[in-house]
């Protein structure tokens, strides 16, 4: 066996954060599992400090997700509701919805299929 295993590192791109109509959107992209759980994590931390927090994480594009990244976005409900804030999910595919009813967390998140179903279109004037 050799000395040099090396685990392969999971790509997640540092995610965007912005803010529109009031609430903070983060969009992650790339893998979220055991080893980009961590740093995802402390940054929803951070944006669920504050009282009502509106948060919103647009996963559409993440490739893949594990019970870690799971883990991290039910931590992340567990803060938003705890300081009366609101946490929504921007999920497209059916994948993501598949994994979490599979997890057992159906109905736990309040999940859209886009962006523009979650935050209110700009007004023509």
């Amino acid at each position: 066996m050799s000395d040099n295993l090396t685990w392969p590192v999971s790509p997640l791109a540092a995610p965007v954060v912005h803010t529109a109509d009031g609430a903070t959107v983060v969009t992650p992209s790339g893998e979220i599992d055991l080893a980009t759980a961590i740093p995802l994590t402390a940054l929803l931390d951070s944006l669920t400090c504050g009282p009502h927090p509106d948060l919103v994480v647009d996963l559409t594009s993440v490739s893949f997700i594990d019970c870690a990244g799971l883990g991290a976005l039910c931590r992340a409900r567990n803060r938003v509701l705890a300081r009366s804030g609101r946490l929504r999910l921007v999920a497209g595919g059916r994948g993501f919805s598949r994994v979490v009813r599979a997890a057992g967390l159906g109905g736990v998140f309040e999940i859209r299929p886009c962006l523009s179903g979650v935050l209110p279109s700009p007004v023509a004037i």
